[in-house]
């Protein structure tokens, strides 16, 4: 069972990015960040990047008038 366990490689999860120098769509790592874990884009080594896909909006929040003072304006004549 011990010889089972080493063997184990832990999962990696990784995540889409555009490199922001040449623009090449490419996998990295989404733990990490050291150079040797995230060496950049593999067509030019950049390290700049931005995810593919950006996480979902939160929906907008629906309001009641219910509970809310109503403002009274004076009209001047």
């Amino acid at each position: 069972m011990e010889a089972a366990a080493q063997a184990v490689t832990p999962l990696r999860v990784l995540e889409t990015v555009l490199c922001l120098e040449c623009g090449e769509v490419y996998s990295k790592p989404v733990v990490g960040g050291t150079v040797e874990k995230n060496p950049g884009c593999p067509e030019c080594a950049y390290v700049g990047w931005i995810p593919l896909m950006l996480p979902p909006e939160a929906a907008p929040r629906l309001h009641s008038a219910e509970g809310q003072r109503r403002h009274l304006f004076a009209r001047s004549h």
